[in-house]
């Protein structure tokens, strides 16, 4: 039995920037987080038959890796040449939909019980190109590489991406007491509201290939904000943090109109009238969790302001050792 486990992620600036349709021509910069929320695998080998089971928000039950439906675990399955008497379930602490990179984690730390089961170790940077090869190259799915590396890495993690597609990837170091600060008084909220990313992701990779300028203009502006970020915290100017924050979101908001929905703008609005510098969708936009930078003591007043609409919040922190194996044994 082999039990693995990968961080989510909340990404703090730069966010689009790491998609291969933006960075491939202009070079991208991220800079995000991960957090104590996990996605875990837990790995069988069953001695009774050669039959592959996967067990997951459905089950499926096969003789060979092609005949699986679930489309992140078969190529992984094929590319690592597992192709008989394996039993794979998932749990998470999050569920998907909800903009935290739940997918991208999913894969990371099934290739990291994969390669346990083969007594094969990598690095985390191998693991993460590993994982967005598959995702991105093998499934078809329209992702950056953010949540791949956060997954694999862990920490405050800062990603400068080559047009050829390279990663150099480097922890920010900040005080402990900046880190803590900032971990406690960035607070999320599950806004309810359950998407899928890739829609939106779709659409922003066909604007960025087709150079649409306000998708383009939006992206280089984020990339710079994703580098304001990395200052303001360098710093220790959290509150520029928040303010940023909101020129993030405001930025975001003009790539496409299904980056926020529903009451989101006025929950937003609601925040910021109750002390909130600023704040904003985390992952691609249309849901999931709302994050809100609250300063000076204003993290009841948010949180009281917040309270009839009956947003749930989710307390973390921050993850610092990124995809690892739990149990093998």
């Amino acid at each position: 039995m082999i039990l693995t486990r990968a961080p989510l992620r909340i990404s703090l600036g730069g966010g689009g920037t790491d998609l291969p349709s933006y960075y491939s021509r202009h070079g991208g910069f991220i800079l995000s987080a991960a957090i104590d929320k996990y996605v875990y695998i837990a790995l069988n080998r069953p001695s009774a038959d050669d039959l592959i089971r996967l067990k997951y928000a459905r089950s499926e039950e096969v003789c060979t890796p092609d005949e699986l439906e679930h489309d992140l675990v078969r190529p992984s399955l094929k590319l690592l040449g597992i192709d008989r008497r394996v039993e794979i379930a998932s749990m998470a602490d999050v569920p998907a939909g909800t903009g935290l990179g739940s997918s991208s984690t999913y894969l990371v730390a099934l290739l990291t019980a994969l390669h346990e089961l083969k007594r094969e170790r990598m690095y985390a940077p191998q693991l993460a190109e590993l994982a967005f090869h598959v995702e991105a190259e093998l499934a078809g799915h329209p992702v950056g590489k953010q949540d791949h590396y956060l997954a694999a890495l862990g920490g405050l993690t800062c990603l400068e991406i080559d047009r050829d597609g390279t990663v150099a990837c480097s922890t920010l170091e900040l005080p402990s007491g900046v880190i803590e600060d900032l971990a406690s008084h960035t607070l999320l909220f599950n806004t309810g509201i359950s998407r899928s990313a890739n829609a939106i992701l779709e659409q922003q990779k066909r604007d960025s290939t087709a150079s649409k300028r306000t998708v383009i203009e939006s992206l280089h502006r984020t990339k710079e904000i994703g580098l304001q970020v990395k200052d303001a915290l360098m710093r220790g100017d959290l509150a520029a943090f928040g303010h940023i924050l909101h020129e993030h979101w405001e930025n975001k908001k003009r790539r496409s109109s299904g980056i926020s929905v529903g009451d989101v703008d006025r929950w937003y609005d609601t925040a910021r009238d109750a002390g909130a510098l600023g704040g904003k969708l985390v992952g691609a936009g249309g849901g999931g969790f709302l994050m809100l930078y609250c300063h000076n003591g204003t993290k009841q007043d948010v949180r009281e302001a917040l309270r009839p609409a009956g947003l749930r919040e989710m307390e973390y922190r921050f993850d610092h050792e990124g995809a690892k194996v739990l149990v093998n044994f």
